[in-house]
């Protein structure tokens, strides 16, 4: 197996399981220990994991896996997440969603139901989004529009950021923006990992009447890098059900809306 696809391997075993342990994975992926701890000591060196003793761990340091590498964590939680944010958006809107697998999640849920009834053809929604994987999975759908931001690409999210991002939506005004972050702290706010991606973000809320946050229970109470929005610019957070009580009560009490599906 060459070797970028023992990374490809090991990075998704990293993605579902969080840690790897080199004999586990020697087995695995059928080739050698010494293979498997070149390879870890590879994937370290380019901030992808942590190298532990006997194996590796997501690392320590804030940073996003590849989107590819994160779909299949908490896959279920994010698909009940995704199907309760777009039943709160109704037909006709104008909707931001950033990137991230459980807004690509969304997106999906809002491309595939119906118009509605007695409707033939047309628009039935408008999607501003600065993610080129959501842009190009929606852009075949021709009763959504699809508007994309301008910026410069991040591979690790499919995300634009950048000025040009602002440039864009300076102009705009969403009725919701429907957000994924990295971190969800009731006094902290909503953060992510990159300060780019989080200058996107935050365009993306600005302009929005009202903000719909989703993000699975571990991410909540943590801290990241950098600030999207505080808990105030928020209107309704959409979690699952293994979300902490304490959080979600004191998330509430500061007026926001909490979903637990």
């Amino acid at each position: 197996m060459a070797a970028h696809a023992r990374w490809t391997q090991l990075l998704e075993i990293l993605g579902e399981e969080r840690r790897i342990d080199v004999l586990e994975a020697a087995e695995r992926l059928n080739c050698s220990a010494a293979t498997i701890r070149r390879d870890l000591d590879e994937l370290a060196r380019q901030n992808l994991l942590t190298r532990t003793r006997g194996g590796a761990v997501v690392s320590a340091v804030a940073y996003d896996l590849p989107l590819r590498y994160k779909v299949a964590r908490r896959a279920d939680e994010k698909l009940r997440i995704a199907k309760a944010a777009a039943e709160l958006i109704p037909s006709g809107s104008t909707v931001g969603i950033n990137g991230g697998t459980t807004t690509s999640e969304v997106a999906r849920e809002l491309a595939m139901r119906p118009g509605p009834a007695g409707e033939s053809g047309g628009i039935t929604l408008t999607v501003v989004t600065n993610a080129i994987n959501i842009a190009n999975e929606l852009a075949v759908r021709p009763h959504v529009k699809i508007v994309v931001t301008g910026g410069v690409a991040r591979p690790n999210s499919y995300e634009l950021v950048g000025p040009l991002v602002n440039s864009v939506l300076d102009n705009l005004a969403l009725d919701y923006t429907i957000l994924g972050v990295d971190a969800v702290h009731p006094r902290l706010g909503t953060a992510t990992h990159d300060e780019s991606e989080a200058g996107a973000n935050r365009a993306l809320a600005e302009c929005a009447n009202k903000v719909i946050v989703v993000a699975d229970s571990s991410k909540l109470g943590r801290r990241a890098f950098a600030l999207v929005c505080e808990m105030s610019a928020v209107s309704v957070l959409v979690t699952d059900k293994d979300a902490p009580r304490d959080i979600v009560e004191e998330i509430s009490g500061r007026g926001i809306d909490v979903l637990c599906v």
